[in-house]
């Protein structure tokens, strides 16, 4: 099931800064972008949470964007995660898959369950702009694409 050109499903997560974050929290001042990882210990979400983390401040700053990670573990794994890769912007965690399961959906692994890794771009009515669902572990949109999206009016700034 495709969310593009639907309302982003609303949802409330714990922080790795403390206390609980709302997707509503962010909506209204600009576009959020919700960044679906499968769990503390893939490589694959680490790097492109790295690549978000690189351009999450340019993003808010001059386009008014938040970025809203979510990370399908109990929040010690996913402040562990934050921690170890440095990245600069808080984490929500989503321990149980319920929030995922509603963007990208989960599946069953060796982990346990997990989100299927995936990037949603919500204009500031919560509307999902662009959606994109990955067909394997490695197949990821990366931070300064969507930078480049948002920049160009929600357009592929590529013309793909």
């Amino acid at each position: 099931m495709s969310l593009e050109g639907e309302t982003a499903p609303s949802f409330t997560l714990q922080s790795t800064a403390g206390g609980e974050v709302s997707l509503d929290d962010h909506l209204g001042d600009g576009p959020t972008v919700v960044v679906v990882n499968r769990g503390h210990w893939c490589s694959f979400c680490a790097e492109q949470l790295q690549t978000f983390s690189e351009v999450s401040y340019d993003l808010w700053f001059n386009d008014d964007v938040d970025v809203v990670p979510v990370v399908t573990d109990p929040l010690p794994k996913v402040t562990e995660m934050r921690d170890r890769y440095d990245l600069d912007f808080q984490l929500l965690a989503d321990p149980d898959g319920e929030v995922a399961e509603r963007y990208s959906g989960t599946e069953e692994t060796s982990h346990g369950v997990t989100g299927i890794a995936a990037v949603y771009v919500l204009d500031s009515d919560g509307t999902v702009r662009y959606e994109q669902v990955a067909d394997h572990p490695a197949d990821r949109t990366y931070g300064n694409w969507v930078r480049y999206f948002v920049r160009n009016g929600f357009e592929d700034p590529f013309g793909n």
